[in-house]
Parts: C-alpha cells; structure tokens; sequence
C-alpha cells in the first residue's frame, strides 16, 4: 500500500477577548499618561508661537488641538479595554495640569471630555476593531470635542460661525492626524520592538511575523508549502523519482 504522509498544520487558537483590566494594564496606561501629560505640557508653551504663525486664517490654530489628543487614543490602542482612553488622556491633563499651565483647573475638565470622545468611538466598534480606520475615527471623535468645548466655553464662544467652523474642522483634521494616524503608527512601531508582548497589539504583531509567508500562501524561498510548484506540477526531481519507482513500490 502507498504509504500515506500526514501534514500537521499549526493554527494559532484565538484567545477569548478580556475586557477586565490586569494589574499590568493600569500600570502602562498611567505611564503613558504621565509621559503624554509632559508632552501636554510641554505643548502647552509652544501654543502660543505656532498659533502666532497660523494667524493669517481666522481658527486655524485649531490644527494645534492634536497635540493634546493623542494620549486616550493610544492609551486606547495599547490597552483595548472600555475606559482606557479616558483614563489615560485624564492622566495627561492631570499631571501637566500640575507640572503647570495657564488654563488651570479647566484642563482637567477638557482631558475628561477629549478622553470620551475617543472612548465613544472604540465603544461603537465594540472594542473588537483596532485598525487604522478606527484609529482615525477615535482621533476625530476626539477632535469634535476640544473643538465644540473650545468655541463654546472659551473666548472663541464670542467670534463669528465663520470662525468657529474653521476652528472645529481644524480641530477635527488636527485629532485624526496628530492623535489617530500617528498613535496608530506608533503602536505598530511598539509592538514590532517586542515591548507590548503583554498585550494584544503586540501579540498580533508576533503572530504576523511567525507566519513568514506571503499573502499567496508561498514561502519567502518562493516554493509552495506542499512542496508542489503552485500550478500543480510536480516539483523539481520528482517526477524523476516516479519514474524510477519499481511495481512493488507502486502496487498494492
């Protein structure tokens, strides 16, 4: 009888999703809410320079509001559980609000609500859904809500619609690039390093790189994984070896 040959084929089993926090998730959602909340501050003194240099269209300043959006959006990306990017855009508007800066108390006010506008987003995809197009979505959602607070409970609530649409639709293209595409970015950059292992980001990211194949399903060698050329033909010295097989070797 012909001698049978098994393949066995490894299949990665999908691990069930866990939306309770871990010990480890509450530890780096607050380090990078402290880093993020140095970075607000930071920010903070540089607004009023580049607005200056944004002052030749009325609210075009609003393309600054990014650089205080991106930590629930990555805090969000990392984490992937319900509350993670309000907890760590709170944790940023905490800490530069105490390092310092000029809007005092309201910047805590502003980190809840920025913070929820991202959240809103991840909620409506379930927390199931971390691609780029979510990423973006969360960084606009984020961008709606410092611009809606900023032209109504600021000193911009006094200027023209023209102006405070200008404002809004800055804010919002702001929080999409600033917040959504370079989080996301950074998060593939993270978990390509092996330094979010612990989490699902960077789980994925091993995942893809153990497969070492091509979307064709070939081997980077280029040989089909049967061991077969992909049009069916036999491989190189095989149909050689067929011919040299003796009746024994091929009868029952």
């Amino acid at each position: 009888m012909h001698a049978s040959t098994k393949r066995l084929t490894a299949s990665t089993p999908r691990t069930p999703r866990v939306l309770k926090w871990r010990v480890v998730d509450i530890v780096v959602a607050s380090v990078i809410g402290v880093a993020s909340g140095v970075i607000f501050w930071a920010w903070g003194l540089a607004w009023s320079p580049l607005s200056a240099l944004l002052a030749f269209t009325p609210g075009l300043e609003g393309l600054l509001a990014g650089g205080w959006l991106f930590a629930g959006v990555l805090g969000g990306l990392i984490i992937r559980k319900p509350g993670a990017a309000v907890y760590t855009e709170v944790v940023a508007a905490v800490v530069s609000m105490l390092i310092g800066t000029q809007w005092g108390f309201s910047t805590l006010i502003w980190g809840i609500i920025e913070g929820l506008g991202a959240e809103i987003v991840l909620a409506l995809f379930l927390y199931a859904n971390w691609r780029l197009g979510v990423a973006l979505l969360a960084g606009a959602g984020a961008g709606v809500a410092v611009g809606l607070l900023d032209t109504t409970f600021t000193s911009y609530a006094a200027l023209d619609v023209g102006y405070k649409a200008v404002y809004i639709v800055s804010a919002v293209v702001s929080g999409t690039v600033l917040a959504g595409l370079l989080s996301w970015l950074a998060v593939r950059g993270l978990a390509r390093t092996g330094a979010l292992s612990r989490f699902a980001a960077g789980r994925e990211a091993s995942r893809v790189g153990q497969t070492g194949q091509n979307p064709s399903g070939q081997n980077p060698s280029g040989q089909h994984p049967s061991g077969q050329d992909p049009s069916g033909q036999d491989g190189p010295g095989e149909s050689a070896l067929r011919q040299t097989e003796t009746p024994s070797q091929t009868t029952r």
